[in-house]
């Protein structure tokens, strides 16, 4: 019913900036929302950040001032701006879109390694 595809991951030095991307498409309700989670090797996969349609945000507290979430309703795409890149962000981040009548669907997931 709805697919999204993630792109952006990759090889960068800590300090360094990535930009995730997530296109979603399908039956997409209008009013729903999407978000970034990461799960690194042995942990549990956690929240990193949630946008409405109307561009709400909420971060955890790990990447706060770090990461930016954005969204393009016209284009069905959520964005995720990492700066200040940590080895701890190391993981494999998945997009998420949700909403209340048509249930949640998961992105494919895509690697970011944060390595000198």
């Amino acid at each position: 019913q709805v697919q999204l595809v993630e792109s952006g991951g990759g090889l960068v030095q800590p300090g360094g900036s990535l930009r995730l991307s997530c296109a979603a498409s399908g039956r997409i309700f209008s009013d729903n929302l999407m978000g970034w989670y990461r799960q690194a090797p042995g942990k549990e996969r956690e929240l990193v950040a949630t946008i409405t349609t109307g561009s709400f945000t909420k971060y955890a507290d790990s990447v706060k001032g770090r990461f930016t979430i954005s969204r393009d309703n016209a284009k069905n795409t959520v964005y995720l701006q990492m700066n200040s890149l940590k080895p701890e962000d190391t993981a494999v981040y998945y997009c998420k879109i949700s909403s209340g009548w048509n249930g949640s669907y998961w992105g494919q997931g895509t690697q970011v390694t944060v390595s000198s």
